[in-house]
């Protein structure tokens, strides 16, 4: 229960101001409202924003549960991930959360045919662009060390790469024998606490 109000917290504050406050107010300042498409450019625009957002939503949301499940952590900066998360997403782009907003917002503007929104999908990605190398990344360098400065090489920031990125050199660098003894001694260590716990119900009874 607490996990989940610290995600709908992070939700609330973060992502639901940048794309729903945020562009309630520009709307409402524009006198921006949803006109029917009349023609084929605006037809294309209107599907190019439900393809974005639905797209962007998927994105966001996938990121979202990757955090919840893997990283013990919400999106945001005061409680973030305990621990580090490549998988889904995250093994194509570094910032696959933050790409599912922009395509939110670009979804928002195409959808309502706004240059006030298109605007605002420009700035919040140049806020990041400057953000995220600036002070989000060297934070994750400091916290996840070498795993992280390898993922950094290797992972671009925004653009994805075509296929899913695997820390190779990590596990070929890596020994197996040390874990195959702990996971070996682990094994002993369990089978041995199982007998004494059932000398002792023995005893008791």
């Amino acid at each position: 229960m607490l996990m989940f109000l610290r995600q709908l917290a992070s939700v609330a504050i973060l992502p639901f101001t940048v794309t729903v406050v945020i562009p309630l107010w520009i709307a409402r300042r524009n006198r921006i409202a949803f006109l029917r498409p009349l023609d084929v450019p605006e037809i294309a625009l209107v599907l190019t924003g439900l393809v974005l957002l639905g797209g962007g939503f998927l994105l966001f949301a996938a990121c979202l549960y990757l955090f919840w499940t893997r990283g013990r952590g919400t999106l945001a900066p005061w409680d973030p991930p305990r621990r580090f998360v490549a998988a889904g997403p995250y093994r194509f782009v570094r910032n696959p959360m933050i790409s599912g907003v922009i395509l939110l917002l670009a979804g928002e503007a195409c959808l309502f045919r706004s240059w006030p929104l298109a605007e605002w999908a420009a700035l919040f990605a140049l806020i990041n662009l400057i953000y995220i190398p600036l002070v989000e990344e060297p934070s994750l360098a400091a916290r996840f060390g070498d795993t992280y400065a390898e993922y950094l090489d290797s992972v671009p920031r925004f653009v994805p790469r075509l296929r899913p990125w695997t820390p190779d050199g990590l596990l070929e660098q890596s020994d197996p024998e040390p874990l195959r003894r702990d996971l070996h001694d682990l094994t002993r260590w369990r089978s041995h606490a199982g007998q004494r716990l059932q000398r002792r119900r023995r005893s008791g009874e």
